[in-house]
């Protein structure tokens, strides 16, 4: 048994090639759309996942404003931020954030899902979040995928 044979290939800017999704959030839970975003941006789907290489393909998510929550998240849950000035400390539901910014709600989740190093702002740049139905990205021809 030859040593060469069982040599691991790793995923370079030669010999990987990148494609673009599109998502409808339209009646899906927040945190499962999220999860299997985050999997698609990282490139763990693909067979030649190589973690220090963005391998990952672009997803688009149209119909954000449509995502749900179960339970009673949707007005329980908070979302916590800090200005940064003695009582800065700000607070904001899902329901507030859907009203005024519905991208940053599954921007946020995707972002809690990626790895915490130099690479998360990179995945997030192959993210791209619109509101309604409409998106400037048909240009590249997604392929529609059904996220259960």
């Amino acid at each position: 048994m030859s040593a060469l044979s069982y040599k691991t290939k790793f995923a370079n800017i030669n010999n990987f090639s990148r494609k673009w999704y599109l998502v409808d959030a339209e009646g899906k839970i927040l945190g499962r759309l999220a999860s299997e975003v985050a999997k698609i941006i990282r490139g763990k789907n693909k067979a030649d996942f190589t973690p220090h290489f963005n391998s990952g393909d672009k997803v688009v998510i149209i119909n954000a404003e449509k995502v749900r929550l179960t339970g009673k998240k949707m007005t329980d849950k908070l979302y916590i931020r800090y200005t940064g000035h003695p009582g800065g400390q700000r607070t904001r539901t899902p329901q507030e954030i859907l009203k005024i910014k519905p991208e940053e709600l599954i921007r946020h989740a995707v972002e809690g899902m990626m790895p915490k190093n130099k690479l998360k702002k990179v995945y997030l740049k192959n993210l791209h979040i619109y509101a309604g139905s409409e998106h400037p990205h048909s240009v590249q021809k997604p392929e529609s995928i059904e996220i259960k």
